[in-house]
């Protein structure tokens, strides 16, 4: 994953947007290829809780955006999905969506080999496109609308300890109105809605500790406990993941619109986080948050054992 740590992780923390310009030709999509992680928890969620990934406000039309968000992957990666204006063909699946209908070209790369035609049929057509398009990249969606500064479309099967079906429609800054020390995300939310829906492209990258270890971390679908009752700097590595996100957007020809692409990855803390210099300045960053910011990620429970297994494995190459 193009996560950028030595960008994303600093002390003191701040609570802010961290947009960076992204270089022309650098890729913004991620093939899950068949059967790998991402797919498989994404099929997961769109056979099981779709209603709760896939949604639209009344009368919103998605398709500039899905047009433009097509035409970039198969711009980034041909091998991985055919796009020809109309037709989405994904060929290591066998699946292909046209006007709304799935069509199968043969047998896919994994399991029983129609597990992708099966999903995508069970939605409704205008949800066809979107789901292929989730099933094949590892990256979920949303729509970010400048006119309004509202969020009317997402397809998000993989959210973070957040409900998009509480989010669709809202106003950027209502959306963040809950986050933590969130004044500089909540000052620069008209600017941010111009500046990412324009034509110059940009990334950003968040991240937390969790007790949560899989990719699907919806709210209704996590223990809302976090962390086992007893956790102690010895212990901190067999329960704390790291979970991180690259987060880009495509801009949308003629509308004042862009794609928001959400790439989430989770690892075991100590996989993630190597001893020395590592450690130490994810230590520093947890160290400096605010006690609201601590709540509001779920870390009050182990912050303690957390900053101690840190700091002892900052001192591990030392």
């Amino acid at each position: 994953m193009s996560f950028d740590f030595d960008a994303a992780v600093s002390a003191p923390f701040r609570m802010q947007p961290g947009l960076r310009r992204l270089a022309p030709g650098a890729a913004q999509l991620t093939p899950a290829g068949p059967g790998l992680l991402h797919q498989r928890e994404k099929l997961a969620v769109l056979s099981a809780f779709k209603a709760q990934a896939l949604l639209a406000r009344d009368g919103f039309d998605a398709t500039p955006a899905l047009a433009a968000l097509a035409a970039q992957a198969a711009e980034e990666h041909p091998a991985t999905l055919r796009w020809d204006g109309r037709r989405a063909e994904a060929p290591a699946l066998g699946v292909a969506v046209e006007g709304g209908q799935v069509h199968e070209s043969g047998a896919g790369s994994f399991g029983l080999g129609d597990e992708i035609g099966r999903c995508l049929r069970q939605l409704a057509p205008e949800w066809r496109l979107p789901g292929l398009l989730s099933l094949v990249f590892c990256e979920d969606f949303a729509i970010v609308d400048a006119a309004d500064g509202s969020v009317p479309w997402l397809a998000v099967a993989l959210p973070s300890h957040w409900a998009p079906e509480a989010k669709v429609g809202r106003h950027f800054a209502e959306i963040h109105a809950p986050v933590a020390d969130n004044s500089l995300l909540l000052a620069a939310s008209e600017r941010l809605t111009t500046l990412v829906t324009g034509p110059q492209r940009w990334e950003r990258f968040v991240w937390t500790v969790t007790g949560h270890p899989r990719l699907h971390a919806h709210p209704a679908r996590c223990d809302p406990a976090r962390w086992p009752a007893q956790v102690d700097a010895a212990s901190i590595a067999a329960s704390a993941w790291w979970r991180c996100e690259r987060q880009t957007f495509i801009p949308v020809p003629g509308r004042r619109q862009a794609v928001f692409t959400i790439l989430v990855d989770v690892q075991p803390l100590a996989h993630a986080i190597a001893p020395g210099a590592m450690a130490q300045r994810l230590q520093e960053a947890v160290a400096s948050m605010s006690d609201a910011v601590i709540a509001y990620r779920g870390l009050g429970a182990v912050r303690g054992p957390l900053l101690d297994w840190l700091a002892a494995r900052a001192l591990e190459a030392a």
